[in-house]
């Protein structure tokens, strides 16, 4: 379990690094992402691309892991404080959700967001 909790916590780095490649090889190819902005999932290395390349152009969202748990189903869920600013720094959301995910063969292969814990 360690070992999937310090995968996470570096996926979050590489987020918070606007490294989508180093994220991208966290995910699999035909992951389903949640869309926190628009509704829906976004599937692929493509789609997320896109929308991670598109969500940054317009807001600065950082995200900060604080407490990580597992649930009988096998899914890890990360409670997070989530910090948005627009381009101008401008502080536009300060709160905390959860971020579920599932891995498989260890990847991750769904994330979905949890707006309350």
């Amino acid at each position: 379990m360690l070992d999937k909790l310090a995968f996470l916590r570096r996926v979050y780095e590489r987020f918070n690094a606007r490294d989508i490649d180093g994220v991208l090889a966290s995910v699999h190819a035909d992951v389903q992402w949640a869309n926190g902005q628009d509704g829906g999932y976004v599937h692929g290395h493509d789609g997320l691309r896109r929308y991670w390349t598109k969500q940054w152009a317009m807001i600065d969202p950082h995200v900060e892991p604080m407490d990580f748990s597992v649930t009988s189903g096998g899914e890890i869920v990360v409670a997070i404080r989530q910090t948005v600013r627009d381009p101008s720094g401008k502080l536009l959301v300060d709160k905390k959700v959860g971020h579920v995910f599932q891995l498989e063969d260890g990847l991750i292969k769904r994330f979905d967001i949890r707006t309350t814990l």
